[in-house]
């Protein structure tokens, strides 16, 4: 069904599928959209209709977190973005956008744009067909940045001690870290939040963490960010995101750093910002071998920061513990072989941040 308003053709469409990067506009799936060619923005939610499907990246993931299988013909809610994954799909969001033009499912949440390669490992991106972008009744292109949280300079005067988990790339092992830290938190009866501060927007990690305990979860995607590609400067981000986390009172708050320190991410900036490092309470690095513990360890060191504690893949045999604490003399522990005393480690660092305020206080 097609209407006219003020010389601008919209279709009625009925979406049978909704990327959990749109989770928080809450749309309808019948939906008003416009087809005209327009200049693309950053975080623009359009229509599509997937034209192919995917042997090792052909699921969705929905707002409610459950993952759908994407069949060719599924018409698509999503939004644009960029992701710069070394293990997965590199895209763009394109100049202009508009009805017929082809591009492509960059990750699961539902982040569309202009693929350009990806890893020998995976089967080439969805391609979709674009339907039009979603007009709301005051006739402007919805955006997922509708809404969102506020942007801060500052943080919250009383700030619950951060934990950050970083890591040398993508699958290091960090979502692991960081949820089993929050478990063994959560099992001593601490309130704990918790956050994904950088990469490409989807819930599973968030919904992970507070599967394990965590009171309160916020990510970038709160503050309408598809991903953290081009974002330059994310400490804003990381201060909107800590201050919403400190309205729930926590005693602890765990920080993802999704992706690498170095990459496409923007994860390096946080760790500029003045602010933020004096919070931080805790600094946990995550890789899977020797070279990349060294090599972290290293740049940090030149940015006038420690690394505090490490786990990730490095350290799922004892071998690897035992060679990074004596051979790099950095304290590492294992999420799957002993959480408990991973968090021990952590606890010792946070107590010696926050003499006064010590988590078994």
């Amino acid at each position: 069904m097609e209407e006219h308003t003020l010389g601008v053709r919209v279709t009625i469409v009925e979406a049978e599928k909704m990327g959990s990067v749109v989770s928080g506009l809450g749309l309808p799936r019948t939906l008003a959209v416009v087809g005209d060619e327009r200049r693309a923005r950053v975080g623009d939610v359009l229509v599509v209709r997937a034209l192919t499907d995917s042997a090792t990246y052909g699921n969705l993931e929905l707002p409610s977190g459950r993952l759908a299988k994407i069949n060719p013909g599924d018409v698509i809610v999503g939004a644009l973005g960029s992701r710069r994954a070394l293990k997965g799909f590199v895209g763009d969001v394109p100049e202009t956008v508009g009805a017929g033009d082809r591009l492509h499912l960059l990750n699961m949440g539902g982040v569309i744009g202009e693929c350009k390669g990806h890893h020998s490992s995976l089967s080439d991106a969805i391609e979709v067909e674009v339907l039009g972008l979603v007009y709301d009744e005051e006739q402007n292109v919805r955006n997922i940045s509708d809404g969102a949280l506020p942007l801060c300079d500052t943080l919250p005067a009383a700030c619950a001690p951060l934990v950050f988990v970083a890591g040398a790339c993508m699958n290091s092992g960090k979502t692991y870290a960081a949820t089993e830290v929050i478990r063994q938190a959560t099992r001593r009866g601490l309130r704990v939040a918790a956050a994904k501060l950088s990469g490409v927007a989807a819930l599973r990690d968030t919904l992970n963490m507070a599967d394990h305990g965590a009171v309160a979860t916020a990510s970038f995607l709160d503050c309408g960010l598809p991903s953290t590609v081009g974002v330059g400067d994310l400490a804003p981000v990381a201060k909107a995101i800590i201050a919403r986390l400190n309205e729930s009172a926590p005693d602890l708050i765990v920080i993802e750093l999704g992706d690498g320190i170095l990459g496409g991410y923007s994860v390096e900036s946080v760790f500029d910002d003045a602010e933020l490092r004096a919070h931080l309470a805790a600094l946990l690095f995550c890789a899977g071998d020797y070279v990349g513990v060294w090599g972290g360890v290293e740049l940090f060191r030149r940015r006038g920061l420690e690394v505090d504690v490490v786990a990730g893949s490095v350290t799922d045999s004892q071998m690897g513990e035992d060679y990074i604490e004596r051979e790099i003399g950095v304290p590492a522990g294992n999420a799957k072989r002993d959480g408990a005393r991973l968090f021990e480690l952590i606890k010792a660092r946070v107590d010696a941040h926050s003499p006064r305020e010590s988590l078994y206080a």
